[in-house]
């Protein structure tokens, strides 16, 4: 029976039918978001687990892959699921991709480290990571296309934007698990095999999913295609080959999904990072004010979907791409204050100087935080982005090494590559000088307690004299003892030291060790971080709640599964994934932390000017008609 729509397109109401389409699709593809989202949140405790015993150099080629193989085959998975859809049926297609992610994600929590199975390890995880992006590729546009082929004309808006916040509910629903498991049990004993437990949990999800997706039957207009024999033998070549519907996919991307991309992924990924490594709010902290601010701001995906049925697709789109080009700036200035006021302050009262010869500096694009920086420009410029220090640089003699002026002190930087086996001296020595300089400048930067080993305290005492050590009132002090192989993993000593020795006598030093940029609990103003927040979720959800339902009216049901799916893949895996790397580089290369901010408000601007101009509000769009 067709549960679409009556006579003419015109609505009644809610069957229970469309009742359970509704809930059955939403509900799974929460879940796909929830086993993809899992990933990024955990990729700190992944990374010990699967990469920490092999060569720098080969960890960080796994590390680049196992980050970058999610997001990069998704458009990928939209062709592969798409054409599958639009071949066999929206139905079976999207039970197969949960199936896929479903257990990709549960192997994962079941995969033995690289310590027990070797490089074998990370092979078998990048792999499960890629079979996860095929199938987040071909579930979303299945999903909306199922729902969107049974709802009334005037109320698809409504219906597919059930769909649309299972994005936000997957991450809320990851992040609310990983916060209860952290909360049951020891860092040491969630680092060691807790991290786990959220991806074995997804088996259950699994379960009920596919129970519920068995239960549905097939779209009633791909039904009445496909008993009419109208549908399309070569999705692809149709959808890509023809250039009338090469061209409404390619409108649909630029005026459309690439600025719904990176709306979505400042207002809730980057916004995320911007708070953790930016402005140094702890994680769990950070992570239960997204939760909030998510919990507070889902409903408006549905409401602009409901929004959508009465005064369009595109005017809602367009107005979240225009208030997000107008107001980012200020908002995220505004987080600053609101969340680490010391560190506000601090840029504002003191900025550096880095004076570099010319061609020292490069582009620090780097996604997955595993690039060497080895020129003296290079080390002295990513140092002050990693503490959110503002600088400016200026040009130096060719052939001299970089410089960093901070207030009234000098701190010269070094090459990596002529300093050799000195390097990793040399780079102390530079951080802390830097860091002295940035704590007298007013930055809120803490310093640690230090570990000395006894046979190093003079050399200690000598080379830290700002803090007025008393080596013999130290060794009078509380000592301890480390057996010597851990002393030599912790590299109080060299083997070399420690010669001769069973145990190590070591001290513990308060405010000696390393220094570290914090965010003062304290001083965090949660309600105003929190509002903050939730207007950046506004906007997502305005831009993002009737996008389904715009996608699926652009394409006629030949290869609407196909047609749709790949420019929202490229829009969100491609523009929208790499917004974090490309304005954490961007920011870097301009010594500014807001800076980068114009990568997404340039290719929001794109697609307000495109969509305004070429895309065409589909409100009213009879699916049926475009069969």
């Amino acid at each position: 029976m067709s549960v679409a729509a009556t006579a003419g397109g015109r609505s009644r109401g809610m069957t229970r039918e469309e009742k359970k389409v509704i809930f059955a699709s939403s509900l799974g593809t929460v879940f796909e978001w929830y086993d993809f989202y899992l990933y990024g949140s955990l990729a700190a405790f992944i990374g010990a687990t699967f990469f920490s015993s092999y060569p720098e150099a080969t960890r960080n080629i796994f590390a680049l892959l196992a980050f970058a193989a999610g997001f990069l085959v998704r458009p990928f998975g939209a062709l592969v699921f798409g054409r599958i859809g639009d071949l066999v049926g929206r139905k079976y297609t999207f039970l197969v991709t949960i199936l896929i992610m479903g257990l990709s994600t549960f192997l994962v929590g079941l995969l033995p480290g690289s310590a027990s199975w070797g490089i074998a390890a990370p092979i078998i995880l990048i792999a499960l990571r890629m079979l996860q992006g095929l199938a987040l590729g071909g579930e979303y546009g299945g999903a909306a296309t199922y729902v969107a082929e049974h709802a009334p004309d005037d109320r698809r808006g409504y219906y597919t934007s059930w769909i649309q916040t299972t994005a936000t509910l997957g991450l809320f629903l990851s992040l609310v698990v990983i916060l209860i498991i952290q909360g049951s049990m020891s860092k040491e004993t969630f680092a060691a095999w807790g991290w786990r437990i959220p991806f074995l949990l997804s088996f259950i999800l699994l379960g009920i999913s596919v129970w519920i997706r068995l239960s549905l039957n097939e779209s009633p207009t791909f039904q009445r295609m496909k008993e009419e024999g109208k549908g399309s033998k070569a999705p692809l070549t149709e959808a890509f080959g023809q250039w009338k519907n090469a061209r409404i996919a390619l409108l649909a991307l630029l005026g459309l999904t690439a600025g719904q991309a990176v709306v979505w992924y400042s207002g809730q990924f980057y916004a995320l990072f911007f708070l953790q490594n930016v402005l140094k709010v702890d994680a769990v902290s950070v992570n239960i004010m997204i939760a909030i601010a998510l919990a507070l701001g889902t409903i408006f995906f549905v409401v602009f979907g409901w929004l959508s049925d009465k005064v369009g697709r595109k005017p809602i789109i367009m107005a979240g791409l225009a208030l997000a080009i107008v107001t980012y700036f200020p908002l995220f200035k505004a987080l600053t204050w609101a969340a680490n006021p010391a560190l506000a302050t601090a840029q504002q009262n003191t900025r550096a100087t880095v004076t570099a010869a010319p061609g020292d500096c490069r582009f620090q694009f780097n996604p997955v935080g595993t690039a060497k920086f080895t020129t003296s420009c290079d080390i002295a410029t990513s140092f002050l982005t990693r503490n959110s220090v503002p600088y400016d640089v200026v040009a130096g003699p060719a052939g001299s090494p970089a410089t960093v002026k901070i207030g009234n002190e000098t701190i010269e930087s070094f090459d990596a590559v002529a300093a050799g086996d000195q390097a990793a001296a040399k780079t102390a020595a530079f951080n802390k000088a830097v860091n002295i300089a940035l704590h007298d400048g007013g930055y809120p930067l803490v310093r640690g307690a230090a570990t000395v080993a006894d046979q190093k305290l003079d050399a200690f005492v000598a080379a830290n004299p700002e803090l007025t050590l008393d080596a013999a009132a130290i060794r009078a002090g509380e000592k301890k003892t480390v057996p010597v192989e851990q002393a030599i993993k912790d590299k109080l000593v060299t083997a070399e030291e420690a010669a001769g020795a069973t145990e190590i006598t070591a001290f513990s030093i308060p405010g000696a060790g390393a220094f570290t940029m914090v965010a003062a609990a304290d001083q965090v103003n949660w309600p105003m971080v929190i509002g903050i927040l939730f207007i950046l979720v506004l906007y997502v959800t305005m831009v993002y709640g009737p996008i389904a339902a715009i996608l699926v009216e652009m394409f006629p049901t030949r290869i609407r599964y196909t047609g749709m799916s790949l420019p929202y893949h490229i829009g969100n895996g491609w523009f929208g994934g790499l917004l974090p790397a490309t304005v954490f580089a961007m920011s870097a290369a301009r010594g500014d932390i807001y800076f980068g901010l114009w990568y997404p408000i340039a290719i929001a601007a794109m697609s307000l000017v495109i969509g305004m101009l070429f895309v065409r509000d589909t409100l009213g769009t009879d699916l049926h008609a475009k069969e």
